[in-house]
């Protein structure tokens, strides 16, 4: 699978870590910055989750990760994207609802709130779950719905 993942300045070092496992569970990763010797520069959260969401958006990538410092800014910024169903997770149960449930596409990580085994735990479930369907794609298919007549409005083509 192809996973695009960022993180502001408060995920950097919890990134590069993650990056590894995902390498070293067969993943092929795309890692979007910043790179650690940046990490005592600030870096504005919105940049970075418009390049992974824009890609997972596009089909460039399978799923996309970001990072912040509780998860919460980065996935309101990924959820602006077309097809991207982004939430902050933050323990076992979360990261497998929002797959099973959900079919997370991208998955908003706290570097400042969550331990680095808790991480690995959160992203190796959510890597794992499959998407459950039934009832629930009924459900996602009436928020695609929602978002592509919103994206009409705005555009001025609804009907």
């Amino acid at each position: 699978m192809k996973i695009m993942i960022g993180s502001d300045h408060h995920g950097v070092q919890v990134r590069v870590d993650l990056s590894g496992l995902l390498r070293r569970l067969g993943h092929e990763v795309v890692d979007v910055g910043p790179t650690p010797e940046e990490a005592h520069v600030p870096v504005d959260y919105p940049d970075i989750a418009k390049v992974v969401a824009g890609a997972v958006s596009r089909g460039e990538a399978d799923r996309g990760i970001l990072i912040c410092g509780t998860g919460i800014g980065m996935s309101i910024v990924a959820n602006k994207f077309p097809g991207v169903r982004a939430a902050p997770v933050i323990d076992e149960v979360t990261a497998e609802m929002s797959r099973r449930h959900n079919d997370l596409n991208v998955l908003c990580l706290s570097g400042d709130l969550l331990s680095e085994v808790m991480i690995d735990r959160v992203v190796e479930i959510w890597l794992k779950s499959e998407f459950a369907g039934g009832r629930h794609k009924r459900r996602n298919d009436k928020i695609a719905e929602i978002e592509k007549r919103q994206i009409e409005k705005n555009l001025g083509t609804d009907k």
